[in-house]
């Protein structure tokens, strides 16, 4: 198989993405956000990473780091809760204690509470869509469930039981619980489309709750994203963006392929995109996130004209999915995780392309948002053959992996 002109494979953080070819510096993605953000490290902990620089997220399986690391580029959210640790401004019939135990950041920080309940109410909060999040940890054996409740003002709620990690009741629009390792888990309640009042940690059973809790977050959002620190007031991360990767020289304009392996954050009908472009909309190749259910769409344009326009499902767009989109003239194709899955026999291809990005349009037009484990590109169309091993899983162990299944 041919050499890829262009290759980002996380490796690294820092004010840009960057892309180990070609050695020149010229595939290297220009970057962007400001304010407070964590990442999962090497070690699995969570750790805040500074202003403007990229993040390296390294996938989970039940608590424990498997596999490479993928740059992860998320929406702006808004932490409400403040301070998001420590709990000192919330009120209830829960005693603390603080820097009880080691936390999911690997600091002797979190808070262990006992009694019947701990409410928080911000001045400033979500107005529609929002998620409630808490990391808690079981040390009683005998009151292993945790309620977090939202007040709007009818109570919703969900109860986790921290024993086992699994969900007892739920009466939000969803519910979630995330293994981090050591015991700790992230307990989630989202909910669309109401007015909120207080946020509320509670027990869930007839027994006073014990149990230790970090990091708490209200977002408004459909889907949590990752943690937030807080202090003494609200705290807002900006959207990440990522573009300006290559020149004229690196593509080509009469044939090619861009390859990505990539998931997005959500499947909540937003529209996204990747594509090669000439820094707009006239001239690009582009692969979108659509506002379907798990669907990739396609679109050529070529000198302001949209010649394809085509979409196809996957089985989970939340999935780790191998995708390699070939251009040549009487030769488009679109494969996904080893299949040829859309082919179109247009004539023409698009021109003066000179921009690799995660938007439309080199301009952060519906920019991407989700993980990223490689992007690359080839000057020249591939052969079948080399599509299929492309964009196929080199092993079971290899897929699952992939897609953050166990292999039990």
């Amino acid at each position: 198989m041919a050499k890829p002109k262009l290759a980002l494979i996380p490796a690294s953080q820092g004010s840009e993405l960057f892309s180990v070819l070609p050695s020149s510096g010229v595939g290297d993605f220009n970057f962007s956000r400001s304010g407070k953000a964590t990442r999962i490290n090497s070690q699995g902990l969570i750790e805040e990473v500074a202003n403007g620089q990229s993040r390296l997220n390294y996938p989970m399986i039940y608590g424990k780091v498997v596999g490479c690391p993928h740059h992860i580029l998320e929406p702006q959210r808004t932490n409400y809760v403040f301070p998001s640790n420590g709990f000192v401004s919330w009120t209830g019939g829960l005693s603390m204690s603080q820097n009880y135990g080691i936390s999911p950041d690997g600091s002797q920080n979190s808070t262990k509470i006992s009694g019947q309940g701990l409410i928080f109410t911000s001045p400033n909060r979500p107005t529609s869509d929002y998620v409630f999040s808490v990391f808690a940890k079981n040390i009683n054996e005998d009151s292993s469930i945790i309620q977090l409740r939202i007040d709007i003002p009818a109570s919703l709620s969900a109860e986790f039981d921290l024993s086992n990690g699994t969900i007892v009741s739920n009466n939000t629009d969803d519910a979630k619980i995330e293994y981090y390792g050591n015991g700790w888990y992230r307990c989630i309640v989202i909910q669309n489309n109401d007015a909120i009042a207080n946020t509320v940690i509670a027990n869930g059973s007839v027994e006073d709750l014990s149990c230790e809790i970090f990091g708490a977050m209200l977002e408004e959002s459909s889907y949590p994203t990752s943690y937030i620190p807080t202090n003494g007031s609200a705290t807002t991360r900006s959207a990440e963006t990522a573009n300006g990767s290559g020149d004229s020289a690196t593509f080509s304009d009469s044939e090619g392929v861009l390859m990505a392996e990539i998931s997005a954050l959500a499947d909540d009908l937003n529209i996204e995109a990747i594509s090669i472009n000439a820094n707009n909309a006239d001239n690009r190749l582009a692969l979108f996130k659509w506002n379907v259910s798990n669907r990739l769409q396609i679109r050529v344009n070529i000198n302001g004209v949209t010649l394809i326009d085509a979409g196809v499902s996957v089985s989970n767009i939340e999935d780790l999915n191998k995708i390699s989109l070939k251009y040549k003239s009487g030769d488009y194709a679109l494969w996904i995780n080893g299949f040829e899955v859309y082919v179109n026999s247009l004539a023409d291809t698009p021109i003066g392309l000179s921009n690799l990005s995660f938007d439309s349009n080199g301009s952060n037009g519906v920019p991407f948002k989700g993980k990223t484990k490689q992007l690359q590109y080839y000057n020249s169309a591939l052969t079948d053959s080399e599509l299929e091993q492309l964009t196929s899983w080199t092993s079971f162990t290899d897929m699952a992996q992939g897609q953050l299944y166990t292999i039990e």
